[in-house]
C-alpha cells in the first residue's frame, strides 16, 4: 500500500508526542534529526484506541503503527516527484512494498513485572480468510485473548512483511500447489530457490525494548528461530510459553514439519 503522510501533519504530529523515532535498540531519537542512510531507524505513530471485535469478544487495545525510514523515505521521495509533477491524480495507483508493522498494547504492560507478547508474521489466508491450512489465525485470536485477560497485560507485535514465512504473499500461493504435490512447507520454499525461514525479527525487538525495556518478558512461541533472533538482538530476559492453538486434520502434516524443524510442539498438542 502506498503510504504518505503530508509533512505538515507529520510536524503537528511531532509537536504532539505522537509520532517518534527509535533506533535498533529501542532507545528514543529526535525525530526531526536526519536519518543516516541504511540506519534501522524505526518511525513509531500513535497511540490509537482501538476497540477490537473478535471472535465474539470485546477489547480495548493502543494500536501504534511503526516502519523503517529508510522506506518512508523512498515513499516520501515519490510522493514529492509525482506533486512536482502534476501527478497527483496517480497517488490511488500507486504500489509500495512498505511493510507497517503494528504493536497492539493491552493493559498496562510498563508497570508490570512480567508482561506477555506475542510476535505474529501476518498470514492473510489464515489470519484474515480462516484457512486452517496453517494455524495462524487461532494463534493471533488466542494470543489477544492472552494478553488482554493477563493482569500483567502485554503486547501484540503483528510483523507486516512476513507472508510466507518472509517469502511474499505470491510465492506462498506457489508453495501450497507445491504441497499439494507433496512437499513440505519448508521443502517448498527452498523448492523455489528461497530460504525456508528470511524472516527478520529485529525490528519486533527494537519495538519491545521501546515499550517494555529489557526486562523479563513471557513471549509466546514455539518457534526457536524467533527466540534466537530476539535474543540476538538484545532481549535477554525472555520466558518462553508455549503457544499451541488451531490445530485440526487440515494442518496435522504441517505442524509436524514445523515440529521436525525444531518447533517446540508435542505429541499431545497434536492430539
Amino acid at each position: 500500500m502506498f503510504t504518505y503522510i503530508n509533512p505538515e501533519i507529520r510536524s503537528r504530529l511531532i509537536a504532539e508526542n505522537k509520532l517518534k523515532r527509535i533506533n535498533h535498540i529501542g532507545e528514543e531519537l529526535n525525530a526531526t534529526d536526519a536519518v543516516e542512510p541504511g540506519s534501522k531507524v524505526i518511525n513509531v505513530l500513535g497511540p490509537i484506541p482501538l476497540p477490537i471485535s473478535l471472535c465474539g469478544k470485546n477489547y480495548n487495545a493502543k494500536w501504534y503503527a511503526a516502519v523503517r525510514s529508510t522506506e518512508l523515505e523512498k515513499v516520501e521521495s515519490l510522493a514529492a516527484t509525482l506533486r512536482n509533477t502534476d501527478g497527483q491524480n496517480l497517488f490511488a495507483t500507486l504500489a509500495s512494498s512498505m511493510a507497517v508493522n503494528s504493536v497492539l498494547v493491552f493493559g498496562d504492560p510498563q508497570f508490570s513485572k512480567n508482561p506477555l507478547v506475542r510476535v505474529h508474521s501476518n498470514c492473510l489466508t489464515g489470519d484474515v480468510f480462516g484457512s486452517q491450512r496453517c494455524e495462524c489465525g487461532p494463534q493471533l485470536d488466542s494470543a489477544i485473548e492472552r494478553i488482554e485477560g493477563d493482569p500483567s497485560g502485554g503486547l501484540l507485535i503483528y510483523m507486516a512483511g512476513h507472508e510466507g514465512r518472509g517469502i511474499g504473499l505470491w510465492a506462498k500461493a506457489a508453495t501450497y500447489l507445491l504441497q499439494d504435490a507433496g512437499e513440505n512447507t519448508y521443502e517448498a520454499n527452498e523448492s523455489l530457490g528461497l530460504d525456508a525461514d528470511s524472516r527478520d525479527f529485529s525490528d519486533a525487538a527494537a519495538l519491545i525494548l521501546y515499550f517494555l525495556g529489557n526486562r523479563s518478558v513471557r513471549l509466546l512461541t514455539n518457534n526457536p528461530k524467533k527466540i534466537n533472533d530476539l535474543e540476538k538482538s538484545g532481549l535477554n530476559q525472555l520466558k518462553i510459553e508455549k503457544h499451541v492453538a488451531g490445530v485440526s486434520k487440515w494442518n496435522e502434516r504441517y505442524l509436524k514439519a514445523k515440529r521436525n524443524w525444531g518447533h517446540k510442539i508435542g505429541d499431545d498438542d497434536l492430539s
